[in-house]
């Protein structure tokens, strides 16, 4: 697997705090969809191999396969999507949790999505998908191993 870029950021707190600063920047959706694109674009190369059924996330409507490694001290999360918005949105969510302590992930709520209104702005099966992201990095996050 490619290094992962992630954290960008020393806290969960702090990512969630710059996300939200980055996202004032915009002044309506449509630049802030482009920004998603955008985003997504940066996510680590998952590799072909790693794109089958047994890391496909389900409960999204697009294609979206995540990895995950490492143990209690820290959770790494690797993803790709078949969708430009998804994989922002999929970026957004590794940058806040992936490279963190299982504990710390416990203790963090997505509380980046409200801050940046991306509940309002999102279609119910993008909602879902986000949805089911954070189920499973939460999941993994409860049922890591000691370090």
């Amino acid at each position: 697997m490619s290094g992962t870029v992630f954290p960008l950021e020393p806290t969960a707190a702090d990512a969630q705090a710059a996300i939200a600063e980055e996202f004032a920047f915009f002044g309506d959706w449509s630049e802030r969809y482009q920004y998603l694109i955008d985003l997504g674009r940066k996510l680590p190369h998952l590799p072909d191999d790693c794109k089958v059924e047994l890391h496909r996330l389900h409960g999204c409507q697009s294609l979206v396969w995540v990895v995950a490694s490492g143990d209690a001290s820290r959770l790494d999360f690797t993803a790709a999507s078949d969708s430009a918005i998804v994989s922002g949105l999929v970026f957004l969510a590794l940058r806040v949790y992936s490279g963190r302590s299982a504990a710390e992930i416990l203790a963090t709520e997505p509380d980046y999505i409200a801050a940046i209104g991306l509940a309002r702005h999102l279609s119910p099966t993008r909602s879902n998908g986000l949805a089911a992201l954070l189920a499973f990095i939460r999941e993994h996050a409860r049922t890591a191993p000691a370090a």
